[in-house]
């Protein structure tokens, strides 16, 4: 019985931990490598504007260039609907405390451009109208301006 309690004790407590990794982990690179966090909530499989942001943007070469030169550390919460493409419990579940977080709204797709502390630096709602060469030189302005 004790071994079945520590189990379940150990499995909570992993959980739990687990639950800001990616954003404790992005604070901690961000705040090590003068990086921004830049937190995107999409629904991968559903949300049709969330599906170009990513093409059209978040996959572009001029973008990746933002994680490469270590001006942003990218975290996307993703809310998939179809069966095939859902998460792991514990991702679900950081998904879900993110969202309570920084995006109470439920808005999808919702940008968010963090600095190394957590706080909100801009935030754009829906498809960004800025191409990916634009979107980047935005986000390497306000690095810039945090200096």
């Amino acid at each position: 019985m004790k071994t079945i309690f520590s189990a379940i004790l150990m499995v909570v407590f992993a959980v739990g931990i687990h639950a800001q990794s990616r954003l404790e982990n992005a604070k901690k690179q961000a705040s090590e490598k003068n990086e921004l966090i830049l937190l995107n909530f999409s629904g991968s499989d559903w949300c049709i504007p969330c599906i170009k942001l990513h093409k059209n943007i978040i996959e572009s070469d001029e973008f990746k260039k933002l994680e490469t030169e270590s001006v942003v550390v990218f975290i996307n919460a993703d809310f998939p609907r179809n069966k095939k493409n859902q998460l792991s419990p514990e991702l679900k579940k950081e998904n879900a405390t993110l969202a309570d977080q920084y995006n109470q709204k439920g808005l999808f797709p919702y940008t968010v451009l963090l600095n190394s502390e957590g706080k909100i630096l801009k935030s754009w709602e829906g498809l960004p109208s800025e191409n990916a060469l634009a979107f980047s030189k935005e986000i390497r302005d306000i690095k810039e301006n945090q200096k």
